[in-house]
């Protein structure tokens, strides 16, 4: 018991006491702190007010060398502002010198617009007693000459326009001959040359087909029961089946050669199918109607591909291969027209003219002969209505309707197509013309002929190509057979339409005859 209490003791002896060194120690630790902070206060004030004099004293500095700066700064600029005055001053003085100068200009103009008045004056009245004296010296001249001016004035004119229309009529033959020698040599250098560059065979289109036949039963088999079979081929073809004693053949007529064509498939295709009767007629024919579609938009691709074009709508293309089928006099539309495109586009490349461009207005200046069967008008408006459907360029649609001359041509691509044109047209073998049209033509020539004053006789000769026109010696003159033959080839190249060139020539001859007795 004892033990316990003296170790109770002496550890509450011994906490007391150590907690009495550790608040001793704690003061002592809290006094040593609280120097040091005094010390850094101390310190840090003192800094402060180091700082506070370094501060002051630099914004002092800053400021003088600011005022040192402004200072300079406000010379400069009155030194600036000096100049300026003094400029000003100058210029004043020079204004004011030029305004002197000027009002004595003023001054010495408006003298001479004064003296210059009346020297104006003066001029009007001596123009105007010279005008008095000129008219009594011309009632003068007049009473002496019994001749008015107006009179002399007619005479004059008279002889001078004669004098002036020998002249002309002279120059006008002189140039006409070099311009004709040297476009003759030009031209004929550029057509032969695109002519030899493109040649191609020349084959006319007949209005009959032959079909050969296997024999001569089948002949029966196609005129069928009282003729039932060959009434249905020509209702449904609209062609004419001539059947006559040929052997193993028959003959097919018809002045559409889309027709003639559908024709002879139909019944080539019916010969070798074997049965024959009108409901397989009609079934055979609306089948070969529509493959012929097919054919027609293979025709119009391969003449585009012959002549390099692309960018054709394909409704267009359709309606080019239709002139496979179109004929103008026996030549085939479709290869006239390109034979034209090539022509045009190698004339054009000679020229430096644009070549496809060429190409497109040849291969198209004919496309209203595809449809002129359907639709109302000329082929040359219904082929200028189908350019400007599907946008084609201006110079294509002129080139169409100006090819025969309804219209004036607008480029030079336009006249290498007319060229062109008439080169495809007027080779030898390439067109039948009718007797009728031959015979109207000479008639026609002869009359223009034979209209202009003077002219005794005129023979159209060399199947129309050439014209001789013999003229009356006494009433025309060497002038006047140069004018006759230049008017008489406007109205021929105006009034009529014929393949090729035609040449005129005017014959004046004088002959002197005595008879000696």
């Amino acid at each position: 018991m004892t033990k316990t209490v003296l170790v109770i003791l002496c550890l509450s002896i011994g906490l007391i006491v150590g907690g009495g060194i550790s608040f001793l120690i704690t003061l002592l630790v809290n006094k040593g702190k609280e120097n040091k902070a005094k010390k850094m206060i101390e310190n840090a004030r003192r800094d402060a007010e180091k700082a506070k004099r370094d501060g002051i004293l630099e914004l002092k500095e800053e400021s003088y060398k600011l005022k040192q700066e402004t200072e300079r700064e406000i010379k400069e600029r009155k030194a600036e502002i000096k100049e300026l005055e003094e400029r000003l001053d100058k210029r004043e003085s020079n204004l004011d010198k030029r305004e002197d100068l000027l009002q004595k200009r003023d001054q010495s103009l408006d003298l001479k617009n004064e003296q210059l008045l009346k020297q104006q004056k003066e001029l009007q009245e001596k123009d105007a007693k010279m005008a008095e004296l000129l008219n009594e010296e011309m009632q003068q001249l007049e009473k002496v000459a019994k001749f008015s001016k107006e009179k002399a004035h007619d005479l004059i004119m008279q002889r001078v326009e004669e004098s002036m229309q020998r002249e002309i009529e002279d120059y006008l033959k002189e140039e006409e001959s070099n311009a004709k020698l040297k476009a003759k040599e030009t031209a004929h250098d550029i057509i032969v040359g695109a002519m030899q560059r493109y040649s191609n065979d020349v084959t006319n289109e007949q209005t009959v087909t032959t079909i050969a036949l296997p024999s001569d039963e089948m002949k029966g088999r196609l005129i069928g029961r009282e003729g039932r079979n060959i009434r249905t081929i020509e209702s449904v073809t609209g062609v004419d089946l001539i059947i006559d004693d040929t052997p193993e053949a028959i003959v097919i007529s018809s002045f559409d050669p889309y027709r003639r064509e559908l024709a002879r498939i139909t019944i080539e295709t019916l010969i070798k199918d074997g049965r024959i009767h009108p409901t397989r007629i009609e079934e055979v024919y609306d089948k070969v109607t529509n493959d012929m579609m097919a054919k027609i938009t293979e025709f119009g691709n391969n003449a585009l591909y012959e002549l390099g074009l692309t960018h054709v709508d394909h409704e267009l293309v359709n309606i080019i291969g239709k002139l496979k089928f179109r004929t103008s006099y026996g030549q085939n539309a479709l290869q006239h027209s390109i034979e034209v495109g090539h022509l045009a586009g190698l004339m054009a490349a000679e020229l430096g003219e644009n070549e496809t461009l060429a190409k497109r207005a040849g291969l198209l200046h004919d496309i209203g002969k595809a449809i002129d069967f359907e639709v109302e008008g000329s082929h040359v408006e219904i082929g200028k209505d189908i350019a400007k459907k599907f946008h084609e360029d201006e110079v294509v649609i002129n080139s169409i309707a100006s090819h025969h001359g309804d219209e004036k041509q607008e480029s030079v691509i336009a006249v290498l197509v007319q060229i062109a044109d008439t080169l495809s047209a007027a080779r030898p073998g390439a067109r039948n013309d009718s007797l009728e049209n031959y015979i109207k033509r000479l008639e026609q020539l002869e009359a223009i002929g034979n209209d202009f004053d003077g002219v005794d006789k005129t023979y159209a000769m060399q199947a129309g190509r050439e014209v001789r026109v013999i003229v009356k010696p006494e009433e025309v003159d060497d002038q006047n057979s140069y004018r006759i033959a230049r008017e008489m080839k406007e109205r021929i190249e105006k009034e009529m339409q014929y393949p090729g060139t035609i040449k005129i020539t005017v014959v004046r001859e004088t002959r002197a005859q005595e008879e000696a007795k």
